[in-house]
Parts: structure tokens; C-alpha cells; sequence
């Protein structure tokens, strides 16, 4: 079944200081019973898209890097794709919004919708066909996860601010703003935390 916060953003609060997940923005997976899954968006490598796989750098979004997904099996690669308009249509409304990432592989079904038009893509597949669903990809190496009740817990202790998510968060060109950018736009004291100091003391 959908998770409670499936498909929506986790922004870290300022007072995270874990350097795993500091001014991080990611996007829940899936977040069931059984624990929480999920990939930042905000944290760029040097790695090129084309060095790792090739086949799918043509459809890799601006930046086209490898992102750091999380700490969770660095080695796993997870791929987020944008569909097209009609591809997204075909999708069937009532899908579970879930993704099926083994929490001890590295396993995932890549026509599962996560957000509106966003899905995870099966890089095992043709990237020529895919390209003609697909307008771009993202890719991550590793995750970022969750026991049950963990993400709660933190949510609950002011780690994690929990907002909705929107497509270009995903695929923004822009990474380095991802944080401020998601904070600008809420409502009421998020909002002010956009300008919030990385480093208080020099406020």
C-alpha cells in the first residue's frame, strides 16, 4: 500500500548535522510499515552520467552527473525518469504509488509511478525505447532508509520537514539551491528558514 509520505519531499532542518543528510532535500520512495525509502536530490557527484552508463547519458537531466542518492548501498544505482505527457497518461491512476526496492538488494520496478509523471525507470530495459516515454533521467548511486517507526521518530524530533514535491525538484538544474528554493515557497516560518545561515554564528 502507499506510505504516509510517499512521493513527498523530506527537507533537513537546520539543526541536522549529520553530513549524510545536512541541507539535504529528498524524495520519499516509499514509506510503509515496513520502514522509508528514499533519494536526495541535492547532492551532485564529479561522475559523469556518460563514464557509468552510457546508454542513458543522452536522456540525462541538466546537470548530467551521478547524484549521491544516500549512505544506504552506495553501490545500488536507482534511476528516476520524467514521462511524457502520454506515457504518464497510459499509467493506470489507481497503481500503487509504492516502489518494490528490496530493502536488502538493490531491486526496483521501474514503471511505478512515484510522483505526477515521475517513475522509476528499469535500467535494465532499452534506453532507445525508453526515450520514447522518457523526456529525463536522473540518476543515483545509493539511497538514504529507514527502519519502521524511524522516520517518524525523527520527523517527530524536528529533523525532517515533510512538504510536498514538485516534478522540476527532481530534475532541477540548479542543485545547489534545491534547499532554499523548497523552503522559499512554503508558507508561514519555512518560509524564513531560506535564509537561514549555514553557519549561525555569522548571522
Amino acid at each position: 500500500m502507499q506510505g504516509w509520505h510517499t512521493g513527498r519531499l523530506l527537507v533537513a532542518a537546520p539543526s541536522l548535522d549529520d553530513p549524510n543528510f545536512e541541507r539535504t532535500v529528498l524524495l520519499v520512495l516509499d514509506h510503509d510499515e515496513d520502514g522509508a525509502l528514499g533519494v536526495v536530490l541535492n547532492r551532485v557527484t564529479s561522475v559523469p552520467v556518460r563514464d557509468e552508463l552510457d546508454a542513458w547519458s543522452h536522456l540525462a537531466a541538466d546537470p548530467p552527473v551521478v547524484f549521491g542518492g544516500g549512505p544506504v548501498e552506495p553501490t545500488a544505482v536507482v534511476a528516476l525518469g520524467h514521462a511524457t505527457a502520454t506515457a504518464s497518461s497510459e499509467l493506470d491512476p489507481d497503481q500503487d504509488a509504492g516502489i518494490t526496492l528490496d530493502r536488502e538488494q538493490d531491486a526496483g520496478d521501474g514503471g511505478t509511478r512515484i510522483l505526477d509523471r515521475i517513475r522509476l525507470v528499469d535500467l535494465g530495459s532499452d534506453p532507445v525505447l525508453a526515450a520514447t516515454e522518457l523526456q529525463r533521467v536522473r540518476i543515483f548511486a545509493g539511497y538514504a532508509g529507514w527502519a519502521p517507526d524511524q522516520l517518524e521518530d525523527e520527523i517527530a524530533q524536528g529533523a525532517w520537514y515533510v512538504v510536498d514535491a514538485a516534478p522540476d525538484d527532481v530534475f532541477t538544474d540548479d542543485p545547489g539551491t534545491l534547499w532554499h528554493d523548497v523552503l522559499r515557497r512554503q508558507d508561514g516560518p519555512l518560509k524564513l528558514l531560506a535564509t537561514y545561515p549555514a553557519d549561525p554564528s555569522l548571522n
